[in-house]
């Protein structure tokens, strides 16, 4: 239903947590190659992205992001098969629960004004 979002945040046993920030992140250093071009593309700072990496690096058996820093090419950043697989599975999960959800989804959908206005 347009205009209605639904957003799943994963929330680990071990306190960790994958939502929709570091799955986006994911997907931009896959684009990009880069966590800095990443980190821009999301509007986000490079301190910031690159700690998203480690913090979602830590929560995992194996990393889902592996960088190499200099070189002739200024270096680089690559989501590994275990990030790919974390995309995918979140994505999946994600794409399950609205369509689920579809029913209530147009249910609520009913009960919201079509525009609030401005006081």
């Amino acid at each position: 239903m347009a205009g209605t979002n639904l957003t799943i945040r994963i929330d680990l046993a071990s306190g960790a947590r994958i939502g929709p920030g570091k799955i986006a992140l994911l997907e931009a250093i896959r684009s990009t190659g880069s966590i800095s071009a990443a980190a821009r593309s999301l509007g986000m700072s490079y301190r910031r992205a690159w700690l998203l990496v480690e913090e979602i690096n830590r929560t995992l058996r194996e990393p889902a992001v592996t960088a190499e820093s200099g070189g002739a090419r200024g270096g680089g950043a690559v989501v590994t098969a275990v990030g790919e697989r974390v995309v995918d599975l979140y994505r999946i999960i994600e794409s399950q629960a609205r369509t689920a959800a579809g029913g209530e989804f147009r249910a609520i959908g009913r009960l919201i004004r079509n525009r609030v206005r401005a006081g």
